[in-house]
């Protein structure tokens, strides 16, 4: 009789804890306190998934974030250490604007924006946050961003060319 086992958590996963935020709840004998969250997971070859988590406990808030960002992975077109074009990714308010860098540039990005960046494998990128500065907002369009990434098959495979036609 075959054994079922239940998948393994993969131990490749890089998990970021970007923002912890305390939330109160007045009633009548006093403030209740609580606790969000925001997480990031990433493998470090182009996959990412960032989460909320909240719970009566910091390290339940993040246990459930890291769940959370789990479910919600996605893949990210790559170029070696970097990103293959410019992009401005765009989520409410937040705006992030991401350009590819050489080798050895090095992570130009802030806060939220690094760790997303930093999860998902990038080495060499330059990037700005634009307006919003909440860290849910910034990771949103971060992420869209990165999302709205195409390398150079994927377009060749659009436009019925080869990659060779492309840049030429």
């Amino acid at each position: 009789m075959a054994k079922f086992e239940t998948p393994k958590e993969a131990p490749e996963f890089q998990e970021k804890v970007v923002a912890i935020n305390r939330v109160s709840k007045t009633v009548k004998g006093g403030r209740i306190y609580k606790f969000a969250a925001l997480v990031v997971v990433g493998d470090g070859k182009g996959r990412i998934g960032f989460g909320l988590g909240k719970s009566g406990e910091v390290p339940d808030a993040i246990r459930k974030g890291i769940e959370d960002a789990k479910k919600n992975m996605m893949t990210v077109a790559l170029k070696g250490t970097t990103i293959p074009h410019e992009i401005i990714g765009k989520y409410g308010a937040g705006v992030v604007l991401m350009k590819p860098a050489a080798p050895g540039t090095g992570v130009i990005a802030g806060g939220p924006v690094r760790a997303v960046v930093e999860t998902v494998g990038i080495k060499d990128i330059r990037t700005k946050a634009l307006r919003s500065n909440n860290p849910c907002n910034v990771i949103r369009a971060t992420l869209n961003g990165l999302s709205l990434l195409r390398n150079a098959e994927e377009v060749a495979a659009v436009r019925g060319k080869t990659v060779k036609e492309i840049y030429e």
